[in-house]
């Protein structure tokens, strides 16, 4: 079983999330901050991290960066999400190390394409 980590400030986006996933093989866990994403994802080497750019403490970009920069995570394919979608956030997410990139509004299912390419299921 694959484990995704989802960090994300808002409980109504975590709750689409949760309901996406829970007809698939995937554990979900989540973080509610970015030091506590970077936190989490440290201790529990999930096979896959979706990141809310806009996020308390720490920015998502500011989060994969330092994910990106720890020998332990480097290897998490990183999906970053934004709702603020302006022109250059992908290049700012990819050039953070981003895997791929999603703005808000977005359909569940593209997001869950993503999610099976970039951690297929086992």
């Amino acid at each position: 079983m694959k484990t995704i980590l989802y960090v994300e400030d808002n409980e109504f986006n975590r709750k689409i999330v949760r309901q996406l996933l829970v007809r698939t093989s995937y554990r979900l866990i989540e973080a509610t901050d970015g030091e506590a994403g970077v936190t989490t994802a440290r201790e529990a080497a999930p096979d896959l991290v979706i990141m809310d750019i806009q996020l308390p403490k720490l920015s998502g970009l500011e989060a994969t960066r330092q994910l990106r920069n720890d020998p332990a995570t480097a290897g998490i394919p990183i999906i970053v999400i934004t709702s603020f979608a302006l022109a250059g956030d992908e290049k700012k997410a990819r050039d953070a190390g981003a895997a791929a990139y999603l703005a808000k509004p977005y359909s569940p299912r593209e997001l869950l394409q993503m999610i099976r390419q970039l951690a297929p299921e086992s």
